[in-house]
């Protein structure tokens, strides 16, 4: 294949390349083929007409469309490949020649990916993270765990914030009742924000048997249009009053909590090492964040292309709503439900798609220079890890994502450990000093 190459600016260019005449024969053929059981030739049954008698009575030319389109994805494919090029978008390809009996020739002005001139990457200081565990933590773990494992004991006094009451209420606006304005039997907890501003602080201080006149107003942004805004009244009766009935922290209660240990004390020193690990992994991605963000900070990118953005984005809203629908959740219940629409989506997903962008731009040219490629075992391994956490099995992992997808996922995990692994961590005041110093200057 003859394939030449002319950048026109930093991220366009010219593509010329050639498509032999093997594949030119292979794309007519095919396109006969798709064509041949819906002709009507005079003195041939529908179907049964011959490639010569086609070329005599159609001539081969009007093949050459349709096999055009069969055979130049992976024309165009190869000649990337050849000329070393990392595209992005959707090129626009012209034919200049499709001479009978010869290869034929293509010319495609297509985008490229920006320049990236990497500065410095490795010993990049980043704030000093604390994974140390203090008690005042393994205390607020254990109260929750209290909170989680309280029991809810009738009062008889009046109800107060963290109490929980059964309540039936009805609600109107303008002296109408609305749809899902009303419950009977609802148990509530004051202090949990579950309703409207201001509906759960009036039901505190009244007792079991009080009638209460709730009023609030709906929220400007509340979901339901025709009742942002709005004054609304509930009324609501008070059934229970019931109140949180904290175990008593002791070593049946740390049985309770978790059957491994024996003791409060082995519930103590169980609930430290978890947080340690949480507290470490935390760390670990603050410092792969700031690491990351150095790293980027130090390289010099051309101009990004829109059509890196809009990819960026679209990628992004892809996984996005194919995780809710693993979930069970389409598209369209997504944005019903969130009272959004497509295009807020994509706006959201919008507002750093070029920082994304460059991140992988700058983590791609480590990959490069670094010479990172992902072993054979290194990619049957990620196949495996993705069977188990989407359910699937590997078979159906293996014809959906192609081993260059897989290595470049993984090629971009090793470049971040790199950059990870090689920053300085400094204290965050010496940090800040070196700061004010540099706005001095």
């Amino acid at each position: 294949m003859s394939v030449k190459w002319n950048k026109t600016d930093k991220t366009t260019g010219e593509l010329t390349f050639d498509i032999p005449q093997t594949d030119v024969k292979r794309g007519l053929d095919q396109a006969f083929r798709r064509v041949k059981n819906s002709l009507r030739v005079p003195g041939f049954r529908k179907g049964h007409v011959s490639r010569v008698i086609f070329d005599q009575y159609y001539g081969e030319e009007s093949l050459y469309e349709n096999a055009l389109n069969i055979v130049l994805p992976d024309a165009y494919e190869s000649a990337l490949k050849e000329a070393d090029i990392a595209a992005v978008g959707q090129p626009q390809i012209l034919p200049v020649s499709m001479e009978k009996g010869k290869d034929w020739q293509m010319k495609a002005t297509v985008t490229v990916e920006p320049e990236v001139k990497l500065g410095e990457y490795k010993g990049i200081e980043v704030p000093k993270q604390n994974t140390r565990v203090y008690a005042k933590d393994i205390d607020a773990k254990l109260k929750e765990e209290r909170e989680k494992n309280a029991e809810l004991v009738l009062k008889k006094s009046a109800a107060a914030k963290g109490d929980t009451v059964t309540i039936d209420y009805k609600g109107t606006v303008d002296g109408k009742a609305f749809d899902g304005g009303s419950a009977e039997d609802y148990s509530l907890e004051l202090g949990s924000n579950t309703f409207i501003p201001g509906f759960e602080d009036q039901l505190i201080g009244h007792k079991a048997g009080d009638e209460v006149d709730v009023v609030v107003t709906f929220p400007e942004d509340y979901g339901a249009k025709d009742l942002a805004g709005k004054e609304a009244h509930f009324a609501t009766k008070v059934h229970e009053v019931k109140s949180k009935q904290l175990p008593k922290l002791d070593d049946e209660f740390a049985k309770d909590v978790d059957d491994s240990v024996e003791t409060l004390d082995d519930l103590k020193e169980k609930i430290k090492k978890d947080l340690k690990a949480q507290k470490e992994e935390a760390a670990q991605d603050e410092i792969e964040q700031a690491a990351i963000e150095g790293a980027v900070a130090n390289a010099t990118i051309d101009k990004i292309p829109d059509a890196m953005i809009q990819e960026d984005i679209n990628t992004q809203m892809n996984q996005y709503l194919g995780n809710m629908q693993r979930q069970g959740i389409s598209p369209e219940t997504y944005y019903k439900i969130t009272n959004t629409t497509e295009d807020q989506l994509r706006s959201q997903f919008s507002k750093d798609a070029e920082e994304r962008v460059k991140t992988n731009l700058v983590l791609e040219a480590i990959v490069k220079k670094e010479d990172i490629k992902a072993t054979k075992e290194e990619i049957d391994k990620e196949i495996k890890n993705l069977a188990s956490e989407y359910n699937m099995d590997e078979k159906t992992v293996r014809n959906t994502l192609t081993d260059d997808m897989l290595s470049h996922d993984i090629n971009v995990r090793k470049a971040i450990n790199i950059v990870a692994d090689n920053a300085k961590q400094v204290s965050k005041s010496k940090t800040k000093k070196d700061e004010n110093k540099s706005d001095k200057k």
